[in-house]
C-alpha cells in the first residue's frame, strides 16, 4: 500500500456519465480511473472543504463496487456518507460536485432527494446494515431489488445499531453484502475491545507478511452467521474486483469483507496529518496549508474545555465523556490533563448516556459531552436511566442551533424540547462564552438531578471571559438593556442579534427591554410575568425548533390567564422544516431570525395593536422599570 499516483488529466474520467460506463473498461483503465478520481476528488475539496481523508481512503472500493455491482438497481448504502465524494463524482454529480456543501450545491452525505444512487440517506452513523438488510428482506419479498452492498468503517462498526443488525441479518441468512472499510480510524482514534480484534484480524495484513486472518482465529462475524473474507488490501484495485467479483457469483447469504484502507490515501499531507484531513476548510493542495481565517476569539467549544478543566482541577469527582468525538467536544483537552477522568466510548452515545448515569449514581459528577444532534440517538437512556432516577448527569450539548454546511442530519435544533418535557431537568443555553463559563460552573455545583447547557458551534463573540466560573440561581435569567414599549427574551445566542434589533427599534422612537432567560427549564416565571406586565409586546427567540423554549413560556402565560390581551406575545423560533445546508449567516437568515427580522415583526406586531386599538391590561404589581437586580447575577 504504497503512495498512490494522481494524474493532473483525467480523459478516463471525462468520459463517465454513469457507473455502467466502468463495466465496459477493462480492469488496467479501472486503475487508472481510480487515480484521475483521486485527482478530481482532491481538486474538488481544496476549493470546498469538506471530508477529504475518509473520501480518498475508499478511491479503489468505490470504482470497484459500482464495477462489478448493478447499480442503483443494485443498492449501494454508504454508512455516514462522508466518504461518498468519489461517489457521488462517478453518479452524474461531477460538475455540480464545485459547490459541494454550499447552498444549492450537493450534500456532504448520501441523500435520497439528490440522485437515484443514493438509496438511503446518511449523516448520523452505523445504520448501513439495518437499512441495507431492510432493502434485503424486501427483495425477498418481491421488491425490485438487486444486491445489496453496505460500506460500513471500523469506527462506525462500534456502535450498539450495526452489532443488533448484524445479528438479525446472521439469523435471517439473506445474501447481503458488508464491505468493512478499516482504516483504523474514525474521527478520533479507535478505541475499544473491537478496535483491538479488528486490529488482531488485520496485523499480518499490516505488517506485510500476509494478507490472511492469522491461522486459528476465528472472528466474530463469523460466530454471528456471516462469511468473513480477508483482510484485504482495499487499495489494490485489481484484487478487489477479483475478490468482489468472485463473492458475487458465490455468495448465498450475508458476507463481510474486511477491507483495510489509509485515511487520507495518496494524498501525503492527509496521511501525515493527526486527523488524516477529516474535515478540512478549503485548502493549497502542494503545501496542504487550509485558508482558515484567523480570529483572537476562542470556540465556544475550547472555552467550554477549559472551564470543565478549571472545575476538576478543584474537584476529583469531576469525569468527562464523548462518543467518538474527542476533538469535536475539547473532551480531548480535558484528557490530556486528566487521562484517568476523561472517557471516549466509541460512536454509542446510548452508552454514553447511561455509563454517565452509573457514575453519576456512584457519587461522580460525569458531564457527558454530546452533539445535540448526536444526543438525539440516546433519548431512551436520558429519560429512563437519567431522568427518571433523578441523577445528576451534566449534559454538555455543543453545536446547538444551526451548523452550516453538514446541513440539517447536524443541526442543533431539537434539544430544548426533547429535554426540557422531562420532570427534573434543568436546561440552560449561554447568551456567550462569559455565560458558557459560568454555566459549567452551575452544572458542576448541580447534584439536585441532571442539569444541561447548550452553546453552538464556531468562534464566540469576544466576551471578556471570568477567571472563574459563578454558580447561576437556578431558574433565574438576567435584564441585559431596559426599555418600556417592548421585550425581547432570548434564550441562547440570538442576544446578540436581540441587542442590534434594539439598536434599530430606538432609532424609530420605540423603547425595548432585552432579557437574556438563561433557564428554559426552571422557567424565570416572575422575570417573565414582570415582562408582559410592563410592556406592550413581549416577543421570545431562540435557536431551536418550534415546541422549545417559546411554547414554555405561553404555556405558563396560558396558565397564569396573561394571554388575555394585556400584552402581545410572538415566538420565534426555527422553522418546521429540515433546513438544507448553506453557510450560518444564509441559514439564519433563511430561518428569520437575525435582527431585521425581529425588527420588522416588533413593527408589524405594534402596527396591529394601534389598529386593533389594544393596550395592555394592568397586572397586580409595583409600577415602575423592569428592575435591574436581575442584571446581576453573575456579573
Amino acid at each position: 500500500m504504497g503512495q498512490l499516483s494522481m494524474p493532473l488529466q483525467t480523459p478516463l474520467l471525462d468520459a463517465i456519465q454513469d457507473p455502467a460506463d466502468l463495466r465496459i473498461l477493462s480492469d488496467d483503465d479501472l486503475v487508472e480511473l481510480a487515480g484521475e478520481l483521486r485527482s478530481e476528488t482532491l481538486s474538488i475539496v481544496s476549493e470546498t472543504g469538506g471530508h477529504l481523508g475518509s473520501s480518498l481512503g475508499v478511491i479503489e472500493l468505490t470504482v470497484a463496487l459500482h464495477a462489478v455491482f448493478d447499480t442503483p438497481h443494485d443498492k449501494l448504502i454508504w454508512d455516514v456518507g462522508h466518504q461518498c465524494y468519489p461517489h457521488k463524482v462517478l453518479t452524474g454529480r461531477r460538475d455540480a460536485m464545485r459547490r459541494l456543501r454550499k447552498k444549492d450545491g450537493p450534500s456532504g452525505f448520501t441523500r435520497r432527494a439528490e440522485s437515484e444512487h443514493d438509496p438511503f440517506g446518511a449523516a448520523h452513523s452505523s445504520t448501513s446494515i439495518s437499512a441495507g438488510l431492510g432493502f434485503a428482506v424486501a427483495r425477498e419479498l418481491g421488491a425490485d431489488v438487486g444486491d445489496v452492498i453496505c460500506v460500513i468503517g471500523d469506527g462506525a462498526l462500534s456502535a450498539g445499531m450495526a452489532f443488533e443488525a448484524i445479528n438479525n441479518a446472521g439469523a435471517l441468512g439473506h445474501r447481503l453484502f458488508v464491505i468493512l472499510n478499516d482504516n483504523a480510524m474514525s474521527i478520533s482514534p479507535p478505541t475499544g475491545a473491537l478496535s483491538a480484534h479488528l486490529g488482531h484480524l488485520a496485523a499480518p495484513a499490516r505488517a506485510g507478511t500476509g494478507e490472511a486472518a492469522p491461522s486459528g482465529v476465528t472472528s466474530l462475524f463469523e460466530q454471528m452467521g456471516f462469511s468473513y473474507h480477508g483482510p484485504v488490501d482495499g487499495h489494490d484495485l485489481k484484487g478487489l474486483l477479483d475478490t468482489l467479483r468472485r463473492l458475487k457469483s458465490h455468495t448465498t447469504g450475508p458476507v463481510l469483507l474486511h477491507a483495510l484502507t489509509r485515511k487520507g490515501a495518496g494524498y501525503v499531507h492527509a496521511e501525515k496529518a493527526e486527523d488524516k484531513f477529516h474535515g478540512v476548510s478549503p485548502f493549497d493542495i502542494a503545501t496542504g496549508a487550509q485558508a482558515k481565517a484567523s480570529s483572537a476569539k476562542p470556540s465556544f467549544t475550547k472555552v467550554f474545555a477549559h472551564a470543565l478543566i478549571a472545575e476538576a482541577e478543584k474537584d476529583t469527582r469531576i469525569v468527562g465523556i464523548t462518543a467518538a468525538m474527542a476533538a469535536g467536544t475539547g473532551i480531548d483537552l480535558f484528557a490530556r490533563c486528566f487521562p484517568d477522568r476523561a472517557f471516549d466510548v466509541g460512536i454509542a452515545e446510548q452508552h454514553a448516556v447511561t455509563f454517565a448515569a452509573g457514575l453519576a449514581a456512584s457519587g461522580l459528577r460525569p458531564f457527558c459531552a454530546i452533539y445535540s444532534t448526536f444526543l438525539q440517538r440516546a433519548y431512551d437512556q436520558i429519560v429512563h436511566d437519567v431522568a427518571l432516577q433523578k441523577l445528576p448527569v451534566r449534559f454538555a450539548i455543543d453545536r446547538a442551533g444551526l451548523v452550516g454546511a453538514d446541513g440539517p442530519t447536524h443541526a442543533g435544533t431539537f434539544d430544548i424540547g426533547y429535554l426540557a418535557n422531562l420532570p427534573g431537568f434543568t436546561v440552560m443555553a449561554a447568551s456567550d462564552e462569559a455565560e458558557l463559563v459560568h454555566m459549567v460552573a452551575t452544572a458542576a455545583a448541580h447534584d439536585a438531578g441532571p442539569i444541561a447547557f447548550r452553546y453552538p458551534r464556531g468562534e464566540g463573540s469576544g466576551a471578556s471571559l471570568p477567571a472563574r466560573g459563578k454558580i447561576l440561581p437556578i431558574g433565574r435569567g438576567r435584564v441585559v438593556e431596559t426599555g418600556s414599549t417592548v421585550a425581547l427574551l432570548s434564550f441562547g445566542t440570538r442576544l446578540d442579534q436581540c441587542l442590534s434589533a434594539r439598536q434599530a427599534l430606538a432609532s424609530r422612537g420605540i423603547s425595548v427591554t432585552v432579557a437574556d432567560a438563561r433557564f428554559a427549564k426552571p422557567l424565570d416565571t416572575a422575570l417573565i410575568e414582570e415582562l408582559v406586565s410592563r410592556h406592550r409586546l413581549l416577543i421570545t427567540i431562540e435557536e431551536g425548533a418550534t415546541g422549545g423554549f417559546g411554547a414554555l413560556v405561553l404555556h405558563h402565560l396560558a396558565g397564569r390567564g396573561m394571554l388575555d390581551g394585556r400584552c402581545g406575545v410572538r415566538t420565534m423560533t426555527l422553522p418546521d422544516s429540515f433546513m438544507a445546508h448553506a453557510s450560518p449567516e444564509d441559514m439564519y437568515r433563511m430561518a428569520s431570525l437575525n435582527a431585521e427580522h425581529i425588527e420588522r415583526l416588533v413593527i408589524g406586531a405594534l402596527d396591529l395593536g394601534d389598529r386593533a386599538h389594544a393596550s395592555p391590561l394592568p397586572f397586580p404589581g409595583s409600577e415602575g422599570p423592569v428592575s435591574d437586580a436581575r442584571g446581576i447575577a453573575a456579573e
